[in-house]
């Protein structure tokens, strides 16, 4: 196995040329240098230096071993950092990406906790519900509702999102309840507009163990979630929604959930996602740790 210690000796030879001046940076004296030179030759059955009594030369085999050696200890230094970082205290600003809903709703009321447990980290939560650039956009992390994270960011699932169909008790008692997917053709469906998507809105469902994509439509659509909620419960026509948004007035009385049998148990997750080559920092993985172990519990 390849001696580290030797190896990063070898590196610091090669860069300053000498090996009494690699021993008075090091604070041991020449001779304790050359021994372990000789004894790294020794064990890659290469001679690497070529020594003169003006310099010190590379050999071919010395040349291509020191390419790898800059690597290698360069790696090795990351993985001391990256180790060494997980003991440090959280601290600095926290930039944190999220959808309106989401990001008001469930997490903007567990910021208070995390607060209070890391005092030396700062928050500043934006509410958004298009597609930021992590990078361009200076956050340190998103929070998104997604199947497919994408291949460029870490991702870490941070639960489960079951979307209901709902619609005011007032609407329901006026147009009926519509029993089966297909009779939403004959319903007033209110659309939220994604601006990833063109052309017809469908509504995603599961009938007889097979997906089923129904077309909808309605005489009112909107970018805000909240807007068609308000305008459901006041009875303007049945809402698609997230069960962390729409729950709560279900559970009050405001909406009523419907066709429940027919929508996917789960749609998609909520997962942290952060830039796959940017460093985990402590107060981004604390950050992550505390959503996960928080909304587990609720």
């Amino acid at each position: 196995m390849l001696d580290l210690e030797a190896a990063r000796i070898f590196t610091l030879v090669v860069q300053n040329q000498s090996f009494s001046e690699t021993a008075r940076k090091l604070g041991v004296s020449a001779p304790v240098i050359s021994k372990q030179v000789a004894r790294l030759e020794k064990s890659l059955d290469a001679r690497l230096l070529q020594r003169t009594t003006r310099r010190l030369g590379l050999t071919e085999a010395g040349a291509a071993f020191y390419a790898h050696c800059v690597r290698m200890l360069e790696e090795a230094d990351a993985a001391e950092r990256a180790v060494s970082r997980l003991h440090e205290a959280p601290r600095g600003h926290l930039r944190v990406s999220a959808t309106v809903g989401f990001g008001s709703l469930r997490i903007a009321p567990l910021l208070p906790g995390f607060l209070a447990r890391y005092p030396e980290v700062s928050v500043e939560l934006v509410c958004d519900d298009r597609v930021v650039d992590l990078v361009d956009g200076g956050y340190d992390l998103a929070l998104r509702l997604t199947a497919q994270p994408g291949e460029l960011l870490v991702a870490r699932s941070l639960t489960a999102v079951r979307q209901v169909l709902c619609a005011a008790p007032v609407y329901l008692q006026r147009r009926g309840t519509p029993q089966r997917p297909e009779d939403l053709a004959d319903h007033n469906c209110l659309c939220y507009l994604r601006s990833d998507e063109t052309g017809d809105t469908r509504w995603a469902f599961v009938s007889e163990g097979r997906p089923l994509n129904v077309p909808v439509a309605g005489n009112f659509s909107t970018n805000n979630i909240d807007a068609l909620r308000r305008a459901a419960m006041a009875g303007l026509g049945i809402i698609l929604g997230s069960s962390y948004r729409l729950e709560p007035d279900i559970r009050a009385g405001r909406l009523v959930e419907i066709l429940a049998d027919f929508l996917p148990e789960q749609d998609a997750r909520i997962y942290a996602v952060y830039p796959s080559n940017r460093h985990l920092s402590p107060k981004v993985r604390v950050f992550i740790d505390y959503l996960v172990e928080a909304l587990a519990d609720s």
